[in-house]
Parts: C-alpha cells; structure tokens; sequence
C-alpha cells in the first residue's frame, strides 16, 4: 500500500486538532465581596452562560437579541442551572465558622451588572446574597473546587474601598484570609486599614502582578492554540535570530497597544470580526512561509498588523473579567507579561524540536512546508467555522 506524504499526514492531524480547538477562552468566575463597618456583606457572582455548556470554549456568548427569544420558563431554567453549578464551582468560607451556604439571587445582566440594553450585549447571570456579618468572624475567604475548566477571580472591597490584593485561583486552590476583624466594631476603619496586609501575606500590587502573569501564560500555553500556531507561523520563517527577533518585537508591540488601549475600554471591536481575522491572520503567516520564504520588511508589517488584532483578542479575555481601576494597570502589566512568557515558551519548545535538523534544504522540505501547510488549513478552516457561528 502506497504511503501518504508526510505532509499531508501533518495537515490531518492538525485538522483532526481542529475540532478541539478553542476559539474563546474559558470564561472565568468572578467573586465580589464588599464589607461595610456596620458588618453588612454582599457578595456577587457572575457566571458566563458558556458554562453551562458541554465545551465552553467553543461556545459562543450569549447576546441579547437571543436572550430575548427565550421563554420564560427558558429563562428561569437558566437561573436554576446557576444555583446547581455554582456550589460546585467556589466555596465560601468565614473563619473560624467555617464553610458558608449563600442563597442567591440571580438576574440577568451584561458582565458589568449593567442592564441589558443593546443587541450586542452579552448576556450573564449574576448572583448576589447579602448577609450580616456574625459575631467574632476574623476572616473572609473562598476555594474554586477541584474539577472545572474555569479560573475564580477573587475581589473584595473594605469599608467603600477596594482591596489591592487579588487573585485568580485556579481549580483546587484557596484563596489568602482577607481579614475582617474589627469591621463591625466602632474603631472598624482603623482595625481594617491596620490588618489586611498581616494574613495576604504579600503586597497587594506585587501579588496581582504575579496573578495576572500566570493568567496570561495560561492563555497562550496551553489555552492559546490560535495563538501558538500563530508564533508558529512566525517561527517557521526562520530560525535566524535577527528576522525571528523583529518579527516577535513588532508583534508584541502591536498586541501590547491594543491589548491596553480595548482593556481600558478606548478601542471596542466585536469579536465576531476580531476572531475569524485572528484565524486568517494564522493562514496568511504560514503561506508566506511557503511562498515568501525569505523574510523581508513587508513580513514585519504584516506581523505587526496582524498583532493589533491578537492584542484586540487577548483583551476581550481581561476586560471580560471588570477589574477595579486600582487593579486595572498592575493586571494589565501583569497579564501582558504572562502572555510575553507563553510566547517564548512556545518559540523555545520550537527550537527544542528542530534543533536536530540542521541542514537548511532537509528543514525546509520535512519541517517548514509541511508544518506550515497544516498550520494554514487549520487557519483557514477555524476562519470558515468562525464566520459561519
């Protein structure tokens, strides 16, 4: 029996990836407390309606022209899917009591806990419970459960003001003790500002700096295969150091000022027109690599541009999440860093690979054209799926 071409090996095995591909992120669950001196609590959660699907990755957002089609009865089924999953997703604890059992009250709301207004608004289901706070409680923290796909994000605010540490816990992991003791006494706002600090155990802009560095590692390695084929893609020009280190500097800066510029809300794209151009940005890299294979400085614009639009997807990941503006640079820093760190990751794990292959015409013939060919039609392909819904 005649065998296939290793090239066309590579682009069904890429293609078969395809369909485990993950063209949106996983959405996190964030967790708001806020602590008055009276000892009154809220806490808010906001759960993406993606989650309740088999693969929230693949699922798209919930918008609100098609929440209003839903009946009543669908919508309320909504609500009690909220209530089953959340217990299963984060718990709550205040010290030393021990683990809480909040009832919520869940609404429909965009991702801020606005109301819904517009067409394009995406559609989630907040919860809130409200609560007073029990005689001698000294803390105040939550645990995302072992066995979901989703990260926690943990916030809180004290006395009107918002708390510098944060932290995104991943499944299995506790948050630090936010320290509650003295809130509901008279001296409250001198007992809180004197003690936070003492069980986070790290300074709060430090550790949501290293927070939102491992975040943004994550959405590159492993959540980021659009992403990684793309690198991919700019890797497989060349091995040298000067053409690979342009193209990467070019792409950062470019997805760096777009990521900041959408995160802070001054530039708004839709991701109906940002995803299927971030799937054709990884097709036209990998043909250039076939039919341009010499790197030139039309190669720079084209990585450059391409990486405004990575920077317009990657912040739909961060400003998905509302973060406080106490918080929203030092994430932001944070974040970029981490997405910084998957890149090289994956530029490494590259060179790792290929390293063995030194001769030029052998590379190109086993390594360049097959593996851009595979990254090519898989670019395609997600770029179809994604125009179609």
């Amino acid at each position: 029996m005649r065998r296939l071409p290793a090239h066309l090996l590579t682009l069904f095995a890429f293609l078969a990836l395809g369909r485990l591909a993950w063209a949106h992120p996983i959405p996190d669950l964030p967790v708001r407390a806020s602590f008055e001196a009276d000892g009154s609590c809220q806490i808010q959660v906001e759960i993406d309606l993606r989650c309740f699907e088999a693969d929230p990755n693949k699922a798209p957002s919930v918008l609100q022209e098609e929440f209003l089609k839903m009946s009543p009865e669908q919508r309320e089924q909504l609500k009690q899917k909220a209530k089953a999953y959340l217990p299963g997703s984060v718990e709550f604890f205040f010290e030393p009591l021990g683990r809480l059992a909040p009832e919520f009250t869940f609404d429909f709301t965009t991702p801020d806990g606005n109301a819904l207004t517009k067409p394009d608004d995406i559609v989630v289901l907040t919860g809130i419970w409200r609560t007073k706070i029990p005689a001698g409680i000294a803390g105040y923290r939550i645990r995302a459960v072992p066995g979901r796909n989703l990260s926690v994000l943990y916030l809180n605010r004290l006395l009107g003001k918002q708390v510098e540490r944060m932290q995104v816990l991943f499944p299995g992991e506790d948050s630090f003790v936010l320290d509650l003791t003295g809130v509901a006494s008279k001296n409250a706002a001198t007992a809180v500002a004197g003690s936070v600090g003492q069980k986070s155990g790290m300074s709060g802009w430090w550790s949501t700096l290293v927070e939102f560095m491992r975040e943004g590692f994550l959405h590159v390695l492993p959540l980021g295969l659009d992403h990684i084929l793309f690198v991919l893609g700019v890797f497989l020009l060349s091995r040298e150091w000067r053409p690979l280190l342009m193209q990467v500097t070019s792409f950062t800066l470019a997805h760096t000022l777009t990521l900041g510029l959408a995160t802070v809300g001054l530039v708004n794209v839709s991701p109906a027109i940002v995803e299927p151009i971030i799937a054709g940005s990884i097709a036209v890299v990998a043909l250039e690599n076939i039919f341009r294979p010499r790197y030139t400085n039309w190669r720079l614009l084209v990585v450059g541009l391409f990486g405004l639009v990575h920077g317009l997807g990657f912040a739909g990941a961060l400003s998905a999440l509302n973060l406080p503006s106490s918080s929203l640079l030092v994430g932001l820093l944070g974040f970029n860093l981490g997405v910084e760190g998957g890149q090289l990751g994956v530029i490494a794990l590259a060179f790792l690979t290929t390293g063995w292959l030194v001769d030029p015409a052998k590379y190109r013939r086993f390594i360049v054209v097959p593996g851009s060919v595979a990254i090519a039609a898989l670019g395609l392909f997600w770029m179809v799926q994604r125009i179609v819904g």
